[in-house]
């Protein structure tokens, strides 16, 4: 992913006001991302415990989700939940339940979507062994980095086209 200013964020929101998108609370760490492993940026709003944003580049542009984010339920060490985006299990409230509001007039009436994803939105961090789950978070899998990426982008692009059809 390209390095993002604050503009390309702001302005890439697609289901919440300018004001809203004017007024979230940006990651303290923007310019110290790492850009060339990140497939989209995700992060939790650092003033809104339950807020969340994820930013992606879909077809040439990006796109901006705003999420309500559930805190990540704690059932004991030997439970375990898993991301709908990039298939890392987590121990202990790793895995979130995220919500987003749908664009246009489903949006208006109050629909939403949710899915399962990585409490702190690094998935891609995961997928790539930047970032390490609790023990046993990791599928043994045949699969190489490319497809899992492929696999992921796949997710994304299926949960970014509940929330703007």
């Amino acid at each position: 992913m390209r390095p993002l200013t604050e503009r390309d964020i702001r302005t890439s929101f697609v289901n919440c006001s300018k004001g809203e998108a004017k007024r979230l609370g940006l990651p303290r760490d923007l310019t110290d991302r790492p850009w060339d492993d990140l497939d989209f940026l995700g992060w939790r709003d650092p003033g809104a415990a339950g807020r969340a944003y994820l930013v992606a580049e879909r077809e040439d542009r990006l796109v901006g989700i705003a999420l309500r984010g559930s805190p990540g339920t704690s059932r004991g060490f030997t439970s375990r939940s898993m991301c709908s985006l990039c298939l890392t299990t987590h121990s202990s409230g790793g895995v979130a339940l995220m919500t987003a509001r749908r664009t246009g007039d489903a949006g208006r009436q109050g629909n939403t979507v949710g899915q399962y994803f990585c409490a702190d939105l690094a998935c891609p961090l995961y997928l790539r062994g930047k970032k390490q789950a609790a023990v046993g978070g990791d599928l043994d899998e045949s699969l190489t980095l490319a497809e899992k990426i492929t696999r992921t982008q796949g997710n994304l692009h299926a949960f970014l086209d509940k929330v703007t059809a």
